[in-house]
Order: structure tokens, then sequence, then C-alpha cells
């Protein structure tokens, strides 16, 4: 069975056919103008011509033509989707002649929009073209390359004499959009109430408009943010679609054409990022292919000496280092710290570090930054490092950036994202177009590997098998209401009763480890040519004297309350009111030092630490139980019809997961979810307990395929389908691990703080006796797995349920929860008292609650 789908970009390209009417469409009469406008950008002319014989050539209608055309003809296109009508369901812009042109970022993809733009106006086909971006920033971009282009007159002279309009009109929205006209928007000013000119302009005459979308990527991927520029985005889609414009002339721009991870599935032309370093166009890229980085000092460190070896490399300009977050708070934040060091680094005033570093966000407070960037390539701006919001790095034609650096691991783990990060410093300076300029990608290693598949073109799609809750057919009578409750809730602290503590330290010292100042380190770094080199750099530790330790303590020791406490030192015991002399305390580092053979007077940040938490232990709060006076609100309702999706990589079958499904599931489930299932069924090399096939009729619950991740969950419905347990039971569901039905609790961990969080009840048991539905709650865990964690959650899922049930019983509503958590020692008596009434009875106790609450009160 095939868990992972592999297949080459390139081959998922459809090809636009050369065989075509050339007394339809003359595209000889506009060579002139192609060369003139590309030069000897080669693919820049290629993508142009792709792009007009798709649209202008009358061989195709839609982009489902041109589908079907590669369908027959490219068996690649098989592995990855199962049927023509399966390809055709997963077209962005269907039925319309509609497409993408995928350009690595970096290769002038200005130029292929401005040239098919005047080609279409030129032939006539279309009176008006609208091209649309997602931000200030590009439409800016585009607007100063457009009327530069537009204006050039050299490019005016190999114009057709016979072109229908020859001389575009470049415009924005807030002019009303005539024939002839290419209008330059970002997409919110197509949702302006005032001063935009799109639906007065375009509505009705969408069949003589050609739409150009600038990176298209983000009108197809999943959008965050509240602000006015990401709601927008959010609606693109929507506006290309609207049948009040009925637009058939659709193209997409990108250098980043994933869907996340998957690759877009109408791509008529693509000059990728291997072709683009490989002919030079760009920069050659140079990424971390291993490094042991320990905390964000280091990384500075590195990343201000690949800053200096830039400048140092490339003297004729001034080299940027760009620091890319995933949201604004981190941003900000990396800023702060970004300025610290390198003010200590540098030996300067804050003022002076100040305009240095420049920060770019959607925050108003950042807005002018925005305008600024234009400049930061000037070397006469001060400008050297630039921290970023991701989205926000788009647009930019900023040529100078040599290192780049994706400052969060996981904001930045799919090829879409890499792929955008990646384009910001692939620009090349004119200063240094020979030999091929480097950019280093400060990057975590583990990210090397996404970087590696992106760069070698090669797509992996996990197969994954989908649980979804029917809602028609028999089974979807198994769909029942639940109920939960929020609380309003106000925290109060009581403090713990203990006596008079006495802390010991008459052994005189701390144990602290050895320590070096400074030490050469190394990173493995990797070229996309395949090189792999080293790069040391002296990393410079923090470190402190032992009388800026001493003071510290001290400060500790003024401020904070230690009441009740005694400290016993070698020469007699402490108080608040009575505190050591600092020479005594300064004779416990001194020895401290010794023992480890530490010379001089100063200590590295991890003995700095050592010896902070060995005095914080006195000056540690005396422990505090948190509780919340809560206040509940009325039931609400939550139907198990409701729930969302849920989601199992193949692969995860090999290890411990399993899938359940009934004898019926082909009249269950459809699609590619049915195929895999199939194909799952079909494999002998999984093992047993990777596919159960149950009864319809015992399988009561309205899911179409029930996901369990490990033995005890399987275990559990295993027991629930046998005939003796699913006569006794009305219907059941396996919970979601997000959203759907959550729990809010609160534990501490160790001496961090305390902390407020949600969990999913694993399983749901409805049994109906009388005129009452019980709800049996069940949250699965392993077999002696009694946690702090799990403490807390089973002290405040029975606290939350009791507080339901009053609820209910106010509310006269006939519903009754009981909750247990159980492991698999428990399951042969948790389903005999299912069966016999014991359990709705209220007299079961599991083996893993008992442990969870005598430890509980041992503690």
């Amino acid at each position: 069975m095939i868990e992972i789908k592999t297949y080459k970009t390139k081959d998922l390209v459809l090809e636009v056919s050369k065989s075509y009417d050339p007394i339809k469409l003359d595209l000889s009469r506009w060579d002139r103008f192609i060369d003139v406008l590309c030069g000897d950008r080669q693919y820049q002319k290629e993508a142009i011509e792709n792009a007009i014989v798709y649209l202008a050539s009358g061989r195709y209608k839609s982009i489902e033509d041109l589908v079907e055309e590669n369908w027959e003809k490219n068996p690649e296109l098989h592995t990855r989707y199962r049927s023509l009508d399966e390809y055709f369901h997963h077209i962005q812009l269907p039925h319309k002649l509609s497409a993408t042109i995928d350009l690595a970022t970096g290769t002038g993809k200005s130029y292929v929009i401005y040239g098919i733009a005047q080609i279409m106006l030129g032939l006539g086909l279309v009176d008006k073209v609208l091209v649309l971006c997602p931000s200030l920033t590009i439409e800016k971009g585009l607007m100063e390359k457009f009327i530069s282009l537009s204006g050039d007159s050299k490019l005016k002279q190999t114009l057709p004499p016979d072109a229908v309009y020859k001389n575009p009109r470049i415009i924005d929205a807030n002019s009303t959009i005539k024939d002839g006209d290419i209008c330059i928007e970002n997409i919110h000013a197509v949702y302006e109430k005032t001063g935009s000119s799109i639906k007065d302009s375009l509505i009705g005459n969408g069949e003589r408009v050609l739409i150009l979308n600038d990176e298209v990527h983000h009108a197809y991927n999943k959008v965050t943010g509240r602000d006015k520029e990401s709601q927008s985005i959010k609606k693109w889609k929507d506006f290309l679609l609207n049948p009040d414009y009925n637009f058939k002339y659709m193209l997409g721009f990108t250098g980043t054409a994933y869907v996340e991870d998957e690759y877009f599935n109408d791509v008529i032309y693509r000059y990728s990022l291997r072709q683009a370093v490989d002919d030079k166009v760009v920069k050659m890229v140079d990424y971390v292919s291993k490094d042991e980085s320990i905390d964000q000092y280091e990384k500075f460190q590195k990343i201000y000496d690949n800053h200096v070896e830039n400048q140092n490399k490339y003297r004729r300009i001034k080299p940027l280092t760009i620091l890319i977050t995933k949201d604004i708070t981190n941003a900000k934040r990396l800023t702060e710290n970004l300025k610290e060091f390198l003010s200590k680094k540098e030996g300067l005033p804050m003022e002076e570090i100040e305009k240095k570093v420049l920060i770019v966000t959607s925050a108003q407070e950042h807005k002018a930054n925005v305008a600024r960037l234009k400049d930061v390539d000037d070397k006469e701006d001060p400008i050297e490092w630039i921290v970023s919001v991701s989205m926000l790095t788009e647009g930019w034609d900023v040529k100078n950036v040599f290192q780049i650096v994706p400052w969060e691991d996981r904001a930045f783990n799919s090829k879409l994202l890499i792929a955008q990060v990646l384009g910001r410093g692939l620009r090349v300076p004119p200063e240094y177009q020979s030999p091929q300029p480097r950019v280093k990608v400060f990057n975590h290693d583990a990210w090397s590997r996404n970087i590696k598949g992106l760069v070698d073109e090669i797509l992996e799609i996990e197969m994954k098998l989908v649980s979804s809750v029917l809602k028609e057919g028999e089974r979807a009578k198994y769909n029942f209401t639940l109920y939960n409750i929020n609380y309003d809730k106000e925290p109060q602290e009581k403090e713990a009763k203990k006596e008079t503590e006495v802390f010991d330290y008459t052994k005189g010292y701390i144990e602290l480890i050895s320590q070096v100042e400074d030490i050469e380190k190394g990173t493995e770094y990797a070229s996309l040519a395949g090189e792999v080199y080293s790069k040391n750099t002296l990393i410079e530790y923090n470190t402190y004297t032992v009388d800026e330790i001493v003071n510290k303590i001290y400060e500790e020791f003024k401020t904070r309350d230690w009441e009740g406490r005694i400290l016993q030192l070698l020469d007699g015991e402490y108080t608040k009111n009575n505190l050591p002399p600092k020479d005594i305390i300064k004779s416990i580092i001194r020895k401290s030092m010794d023992r480890r053979g530490i010379k001089g007077d100063r200590l590295v940040e991890k003995n700095r630490q050592r010896i902070l938490q060995a005095f914080g232990t006195l000056l540690r709060k005396k422990g505090k139980t948190v509780v919340n006076v809560r206040k509940v609100s009325e039931p609400i309702p939550i139907n198990t019809d409701s729930m969302d999706r849920e989601s199992l990589a193949v692969g995860n079958l090999r290890h411990g997961a399993t899938v359940f499904y009934t004898d019926n599931f082909e009249n269950e489930i459809s699609g590619e979810v049915k195929d895999i299932l199939i194909e799952v069924k079909k494999d002998e090399s999984l093992p047993k307990s990777a596919e159960k096939e149950i009864n319809q009729f015992l399988f009561k619950t309205p899911l179409d395929l029930v996901l369990t991740k490990g033995e005890p969950e399987r275990k559990f419905v295993e027991q629930l389908v046998k005939r003796e347990n699913a006569e006794k039971i009305d219907a059941w569901i396996k919970s979601r691990d997000q959203g759907f039905y959550s729990i809010e609790y609160s534990w501490r961990k160790g001496e961090h703080p305390q902390k407020n969080q949600f969990f999913n009840p694993d399983f749901f048991i409805k049994i109906k006796k009388e005129d009452t539905e019980h709800i049996i709650v069940v949250e699965v865990k392993t077999d002696g797995d009694d946690s702090i964690e799990n403490k807390a959650k089973l002290r405040w899922a029975k606290q939350h349920f009791s507080d339901l049930n009053k609820e209910l019983e106010n509310a006269d509503i006939r519903q009754k929860y009981i909750f247990h958590f159980l492991s698999p020692i428990s399951y042969e008596e948790f389903f005999q008292y299912l069966r016999d009434g014991r359990l709705i009875a209220g007299m079961f106790r599991s083996d893993i609650e008992d442990k969870l609450e005598r430890n509980g009160q041992n503690e």
C-alpha cells in the first residue's frame, strides 16, 4: 500500500498545446514586443507565450479542457488524483479560463504580468485589465513598474500597428476603469464601500475583463488575522467567482504555488527556484544543515558573525539581515532582544542601535516603517537589521538581503512558508552580478530536510484516513445532544499553612559546573548546489562578577518575603530581620568556584543561575492553592452532528493506530477515503490491529470511521462493539482531541506558575433508562498513569459534571452525566457494571481513579 505519494513537481505542470490555428492567433506579430520586454530572460518569454496561447488561441474554453487534455497524456497526474472528476473537484477557479504561472521570487514576475496584460488588450480579447495583489506594498511596486513600462518609448515602438489598445493607462481603483486601462489594486480596495470604482466599472462586463492575481497563493490558503487586509484576503477567491461579475479570463502569479505542502493543480508554466539558482538569475542559497546553538544569545552571536562576514564580503553595498517571525507579538519581542544584544555587542547606546533596526508588521504603530522599506538598500540609510512578520515580507524589491533568519521553527514547516522565506533574499544586486552572490539562511537544522525537498522539487503527500459524522443513512440516528457549561471565574489564593522552615547551608558551598568564558563553535551549512562546509564562530558567554551576583541575592533578600524562615550558615542562623553579611555569601560563592577550579572573578550564566536558585529555595513563596470561585452558565447544547472531521496518516497504522469501520462502509464513505480504506484492507504487511471491520448493527456511533491512536483506545472501542455491550448502549461517540467538548482544568508543574488548560474527554456513551438519558463520559489512559496533570483533570472534571448535573436539573433537562478515568486493567469491570446497571447507579470506581485520588490525598 502507498502511504506516501511521491512525484516531481515539474510533472504536475499542465502543458499548453502549441498546436493551434495561427490565423486565429498570430503570436509572431508580438515577438519584437516580447523580446524587448524580456531581454535575455527566456523563461519570461515562455511564460507569456504559454499564457497567451492558453487564453487567446480558442483551443480551450475553460481550465477543465486543459486538464482533460493533460489527463489523457500525462500518467503522473493519475498518482495525484484517482479520477478526472476528482481532479475537477479540486480546481480552485472552475469553469473559467483560469490558471497559475509559477515563477521563483526574484525572477521578474512583474514583466510577465505586464506583457500578458498588454497583449490581451492589444488582441482586443479584453477591454480592461484588473491586477489584484494582497497588500499596499506590492501594489506600490507594481504601479511603479507598470508606469515605467507603459512609458518606455522603445517598448511602444514594438507594438503591432493594428493593436486594439496600444497605450494602456495605469490607474488604481480610485479612478473609473475605462476601456484600455490596466487597474492595479490591493484586494482590500475591492471591498471598500467608498473610493473604489471596481464594482461600478466591472459588474456585468466580466467576460471582457482580464484578472491577473499577483501572489495568488494568498487567495487559496487559510488566512489568519482580524485586520482589514486579512479579512479582505479571505474574500479574494469569492470575488473571483462572484456570478455578478462573471469573469472569464483569470491568471494567478506566484513563486510559492502551494496550499501548505500541496502544489497547485492549475500551473501552466513553472520556472523553479532550482532552475533560477542554476541559471544564476538569483543568489545561491546556503542553509544550516547542522547546528547546536543552545540558546538565543548563542544564536545571536552566530547571526551577527554572518552579518559582519557579509559586510566584509560585499563592501560596495550595505548587506541586510532579515529576521522573520510568525506574528506581531513575537516580532516585537525579538526586536527588543536583538537591540539589547546589538547594544552590548557593539558598545553603542540604545538610541544608536534604534537607527539600525527596523520592525515591519501590520500594527498601527509600525505603519510608517513599511514606507521605509523602499530606501533600505541605500548605502546611506542606517538600517542593517529588519524584523518582519512573514506575510509582510512579500512585495519588497530589496536586493541587499544576504542573511535570512526564520525565528520560530514551527512557524515555517510547510513548503509554502519555506518558499516565502527563501524568496526574501533571492534578488541579486547589480553590483554583484558575478560571481553569483550567496544568501545565508540561518534556520533550525531540523528545517534543512524541508528546504532540500523544496529545491529537489519532490512532493510528498501523506495518505490520510478521515473520520466524519454521518448525517444521513441508517447510522445517522445515533447522533445525540450533549450539554456543556462555561464559567465566569474569580481566582482566589489560599496560602498553605506551614511552620517555620529552616534552610541548611552549613556545608558552605554550592555545586557549580565547570566553565569556559568563550569557545569556538561550528555550524554546518549546505548550499543548493550540494556543497557542504563548516563555519566557526567564537561564542562569548554572558558572565557576571561575584559582586554582581551577591548584590542580586541581597536585592532579593530585601524585596522578597521570607518571614517564618531561617537561613542556617556555618557561622550562625539568619532571618528576614537579621541578614547575613555580604562577605559570608561571597565566601560561599568563592569556595564553590574553588571546588571547580574556576579562576578569576566571573561566572557564566549557568553557574549564576545555580547560585540564585540555591538561595531562591529560601525565597520561594509559600505554597498556595488556587481556588476558582465560579459562576456557572446555563447548559449549552452541543449536537454530535456538529463535530469536525478528524484525520489520521495511514503510516500511523504501523505504529499502534487503528481504523474501525462497518461491513457497510462502501455505502457510508466515498471518494479518496474509501479508496484508501480499501487499500488498507488489502495490505497484508500491516499489523492485525491496524483495521477492524465491525457489524454495522453493533457499531452504534454516527461516525463513518473511528480512528484510535493507541492500545487503550483501541481496546475500549473493541469492548463498545461487543454484542453483549452494544445491546445495552443507545449510542456512543469518540470525541475529537480539540474543540467539540472541552473541560477546563488547572494545575501546577513543579515550580512553574499555575496553568489553566482544557482537555477533551475521549468517549461519550448514551444509555437511556426510563425518562433519563445517562451520559457516561470516559477519559482513557494507560495503566498506572497517575501524573499530577491527570490528578488535576480528574478533580476538575468531577466538579464540572457535578455542576452540570445541578444546572440540568434546574433547567428540567432529563440528562445526567457520570465521569470516569479508565485504563485497560479496569475495562472488564467497567463493562460488567455497564451491563448490569451498577455503572449508572454510581457504584463503579476504576483502578486508575483509585490511584489518582489516593495519591492526591497523600500530597
